[in-house]
């Protein structure tokens, strides 16, 4: 049975990158040369999202049709 939450840590490197842990990657099918879309909000923080994500939401606010 798959668990729908996790709780990691990742320690930033010195060029500012972080490794996303590996539950957390298999978690959202996250994989080497995936993109990811970083918000941020002072108050609220930073969220992570995969970019296909936001493709598929776009695609359904703008969706492909004949012209």
């Amino acid at each position: 049975m798959e668990k729908d939450k996790f709780v990691g840590i990742s320690k930033v490197g010195e060029k500012g990158q972080i490794v996303i842990p590996a539950q957390a990657r298999k978690m959202f099918n996250i994989n080497p040369g995936d993109s990811i879309i970083v918000l941020c909000d002072k108050e609220k923080g930073i969220a992570l999202v995969k970019s296909d994500i936001i493709e598929d939401l776009t695609d359904k606010i703008l969706p492909k049709g004949d012209k």
